[in-house]
């Protein structure tokens, strides 16, 4: 039997490299796996060796201890794989292709997946819609930051790449289709985004980046990105992008300084429920200043993209209200200058193919702009510790040696 090795959450503040069973077609019980899905057959799925795998903002708040998750749960949803070996009912996926896979597991039969709403599957996870290999909550499907992965539903939810080496040179680019190029795609489109527009987005991690390219490649005019973090906002900066330093105070100054006016046509949250405060409560958790913020800058009839990550179980939250989820929002705000807002999974299979066909034909830069890195499988520890740090980079893990 072949071995597979993965990055398993461990306790908080701590991963480790573990020896885990080889996938095979049919759902086995394991930490964090949904009793419901023990014992389900997934001979529609394939299985994956590794190309890249990368470590995830939504990874980090498992591992600090601001999620519900178990011990041992294997980590990893961002996953760009070779086809090892194919399930009986597979029938376009084939023995290596090259393939992108969304990070949404997505069944392509329910009502949702049919209206391209696979952020919400309604058939992968008994608890609730939605699912995600190696996330708590979701339904107790295997992490991919490992030697080898089980993708379900191959057919449908696998992204194969046309040319497999014309992928390969340009694959740290495309291992970013499996979550944060769409996701900060979703962000800038359902903020409204087009040509001419003026953005705000709020955080520049890799979400925040992909979010402020997605911007710049949708026609936007001006793209500020904010953060408290000044290597970030180097990044930021290194692709066009106008920066506000969130250490100085609100960003609405600074917006005005850069535009001339103290709004933006468009809002995007890249941040999430363990925001910080602005200027001298920087140094504090504050977990509705960024959706607070957004609704305060973005012009009446605006729009506010969410694709930060909030949670309805949260035991580091600094409040009863906040370990629950609940949030202290100026609603008001939003209602008086009829902002909409969208939040949930980016629904990747909605844009995936679209931007695989931008990075093939030299559209866009995805991986410089996020600061891509691959490291080893036995790095990830070392590279979740300098991410969570603070690190201006995007870490890619290298299981099986196809990253140069």
């Amino acid at each position: 039997m072949t071995g597979n090795k993965a990055v398993a959450y461990k306790e908080p503040g701590k991963v480790e490299v573990i020896d885990v069973d080889y996938p095979t077609f049919e759902l086995k019980d394991g930490p964090g796996v949904n009793p419901a899905n023990v014992g389900r057959a997934v001979n529609h799925g394939v299985i994956l060796k590794t190309v890249a795998t990368n470590i995830c903002g939504s990874d980090q708040h498992m591992v600090r201890g601001r999620t519900t998750a178990p011990p041992n749960l294997v980590l990893g949803h961002e996953i760009t794989g070779e086809v090892v070996e194919v399930g009986r009912d597979v029938e376009f996926i084939k023995v290596g292709d090259l393939c992108s896979v969304p990070f949404n597991i997505a069944c392509g039969r329910c009502r949702n997946c049919k209206e391209r709403k696979t952020g919400i599957c309604l058939n992968v996870n008994p608890d609730r819609p939605g699912s995600a290999y190696g996330y708590v909550d979701m339904g107790g499907w295997v992490g991919g930051q490992a030697n080898y992965v089980l993708v379900p539903y191959a057919d449908w939810n696998l992204l194969k790449f046309p040319d497999k080496d014309r992928a390969m040179e340009k694959i740290l680019d495309l291992a970013m289709l499996s979550d944060i190029f769409p996701t900060g795609f979703h962000g800038a489109v359902t903020a409204g985004v087009g040509v001419g527009s003026t953005v705000y987005v709020a955080g520049a991690g890799p979400v925040g980046l992909a979010a402020a390219t997605s911007a710049h490649l949708l026609g936007a005019a001006v793209v500020i990105v904010g953060d408290l973090n000044e290597d970030r906002l180097e990044r930021a900066r290194s692709f066009g992008c106008e920066t506000v330093n969130l250490t100085k105070g609100d960003p609405k100054d600074q917006i005005e300084q850069i535009l001339g006016v103290p709004e933006v046509d468009c809002g995007v949250d890249a941040v999430g429920f363990e925001a910080r405060g602005h200027g001298k409560d920087a140094s504090h958790e504050a977990p509705a200043t960024v959706l607070n913020s957004l609704m305060d800058i973005t012009a009446a009839g605006g729009a506010l993209g969410i694709p930060g990550l909030y949670v309805t179980g949260d035991p580091g939250g600094i409040d009863e209200a906040a370990k629950k989820g609940s949030l202290s929002l100026s609603l008001g705000t939003g209602w008086a200058k009829s902002l909409s807002f969208t939040t949930g999974q980016c629904p990747v299979m909605k844009y995936n193919r679209q931007l695989m066909m931008a990075i093939l034909n030299d559209k866009v830069s995805i991986a410089k702009n996020v600061n891509a890195k691959a490291i080893t499988l036995e790095e990830a520890p070392q590279g979740y510790a300098e991410f969570d740090a603070g690190a201006a980079t995007k870490y890619v893990l290298n299981p099986n040696g196809y990253l140069s």
